[in-house]
């Protein structure tokens, strides 16, 4: 359980999240990931990162029983590491491939919208529960997966998406088998890992120079409102409905 890391092919870091029993990341879960991430995209031997998870889903986003346990801290902790593991995957100095199966939810977008290419297996779902949740966050980085006005109806219903529908909008790659979700993953960072390193690297930061949207500041934007209903009491009214029947 946990984050780990592991050198399948050679210049391919793989950096898995297990979490069960949905993969809904804990705050130190999230620094962990920043950390690992960040670890794989400093090695000079790696070309590429793939970002995987076990079991049922991708991500389930943070914690809710941790935040619901202890407060106000547990919600601070759970937003400085969405976001600190968010930027590690959009500054890692190599290109990040996000392996993505089942639920991606909440702090699962803040992931793979982040990543430079999404491999997905038929049966991934993708989509922010946040007002259904007493939270805000992650709208930039559904932003990057969906055209403007689609990206407000999904945050607004917390409606999710299938990765069929996000490759036909163009920012899912591949869509395969379950089964097959790991080996077409590596399929692509093999590719990707097959250039030269140093101007992979070049390559990744210029294209991150040239985005139109500051994903570190859009996001630390959101998370303002974020703090704004927790403070308000609204945000606890809501989150304490989650999981119960008739919610």
């Amino acid at each position: 359980m946990g984050v780990s890391t592991s050198s399948p092919e050679k210049g391919i870091s793989l950096v898995t999240v297990d979490f069960p029993p949905v993969n809904a990341l804990p705050a130190a879960g999230w620094f962990a990931l920043a950390e690992a991430v960040r670890a794989a995209g400093r090695d000079p031997e790696v070309r590429c990162v793939v970002l995987a998870a076990k079991g049922r889903g991708f991500n389930a986003g943070v914690d809710i029983k941790e935040i619901q346990a202890d407060g106000q801290e547990a919600l601070i902790g759970a937003n400085h590491g969405c976001a600190q593991a968010f930027a590690a995957v959009y500054e890692c100095e190599t290109p990040v491939v996000a392996a993505v199966q089942g639920f991606c939810l909440g702090g699962g977008i803040g992931l793979v919208g982040n990543a430079d290419a999404i491999v997905a297996s038929d049966d991934a779902t993708f989509g922010l529960p946040e007002l259904d949740r007493g939270a805000l966050g992650a709208a930039t980085h559904l932003a990057r997966l969906v055209p403007q006005h689609l990206m407000r109806a999904l945050y607004y219903t917390s409606r999710t998406v299938s990765a069929a529908e996000l490759h036909a909008h163009g920012s899912v790659w591949r869509v395969v088998p379950r089964e097959e979700l790991r080996a077409a993953a590596l399929e692509l960072a093999r590719e990707i890992a097959a250039k030269d390193g140093r101007l992979l690297r070049m390559a990744k930061a210029a294209i991150n120079g040239i985005d139109p949207v500051d994903v570190r500041r859009s996001y630390r934007f959101e998370q303002g409102f974020t703090f704004e209903a927790n403070l308000s009491g609204l945000a606890d009214r809501v989150r304490d409905t989650f999981g119960k029947e008739g919610a």
